[in-house]
């Protein structure tokens, strides 16, 4: 039985391979720059660079939209669209289609 338990334990006796172990341990877990905190700052970067990539998309359409009202026709055209504005000489008619009107609830 001794000899058995001398056969598994001699590996452990290498003092080189000791300090690895301990050394890769103290790395992984305990350390500042540890691997865990390495994981958690890569994931944080990547949700960074993807929320960098929806401002500048914003941007861009923001920028389009600029640029469609930096002319008289741009603005008219949205004051018609959005805001339901008309000349004086002009009626409007809005025309809605059933699923574009909210339902109401037959239980109030």
């Amino acid at each position: 039985m001794a000899k058995l338990n001398s056969k598994y334990l001699k590996p452990f006796k290498n003092i080189f391979l000791l300090i690895f172990i301990v050394f890769t341990i103290w790395m992984l877990f305990f350390d500042a720059n540890s691997w865990f905190i390495h994981h958690e700052l890569n994931t944080e970067i990547d949700e960074l660079e993807a929320e960098k990539e929806y401002y500048k998309k914003e941007i861009e359409k923001d920028q389009k939209a600029i640029k469609e009202l930096s002319n008289e026709e741009g603005v008219e055209r949205l004051a018609r669209e959005k805001y339901y504005m008309k000349k004086d000489n002009e009626d409007i008619f809005i025309i809605e289609y059933e699923d574009s009107i909210p339902k109401e609830d037959k239980n109030d």
